[in-house]
């Protein structure tokens, strides 16, 4: 005959108990027998309720899949001869992702022959990278692939705690 040791709901050791008679227990409780630890000897069995259990357990799942972050790519695409006006939405977008904590690819599109001229690609990639310096960082430099400049900023933690010092204390 297979004996368990028992533990209470509780969670007090209730002992050495044959199989059958533990399964009275957890019966008269209105309570499962559930095996916690098949690998003990004895085996560890618990009494609880076990549509609970699952149910915490489950809670505990979604609460650590919560808190872990999960990092996505965001895209903001410019133009070389992009004006003044949508080069600042754009940006102000950008910063909103990078504060969000979204990495962000800009991508230049170049159009005709505009393609000889990647310095203009360039320099727009630049000041963009200089507007979010506060709260994004150059990840992956402006490189040029096919018609497309693109460059990866990621989020800054250090500037945005910098930044948050800074709004406390102005002068320093």
């Amino acid at each position: 005959m297979r004996e368990v040791r028992l533990v209470a709901p509780d969670g007090e050791q209730i002992g050495i108990k044959p199989l059958p008679e533990a399964l009275n227990i957890a019966q008269e409780l209105d309570l499962d027998l559930v095996e916690v630890a098949p690998d003990a000897n004895p085996p560890v069995c618990r009494i609880m309720d076990y549509g609970k259990f699952k149910y915490e357990t489950s809670q505990r799942a979604k609460e650590s899949r919560k808190k872990a972050s999960s990092v996505s790519l965001k895209e903001m695409k410019y133009r070389p001869k992009i004006g003044q006006g949508d080069f600042d939405t754009k940006t102000t977008k950008v910063e909103k992702f990078l504060s969000d904590g979204h990495k962000v690819k800009i991508t230049i599109m170049f159009r005709g022959r505009e393609v000889f001229h990647p310095e203009l690609g360039r320099e727009i990639l630049e000041r963009v990278a200089e507007k979010v310096e506060t709260v994004g960082k150059v990840d992956q430099f402006p490189k040029l692939d096919g018609r497309n400049m693109t460059m990866v900023l990621s989020p800054d933690k250090t500037a945005k705690q910098r930044r948050k010092q800074n709004e406390e204390d102005p002068n320093p």
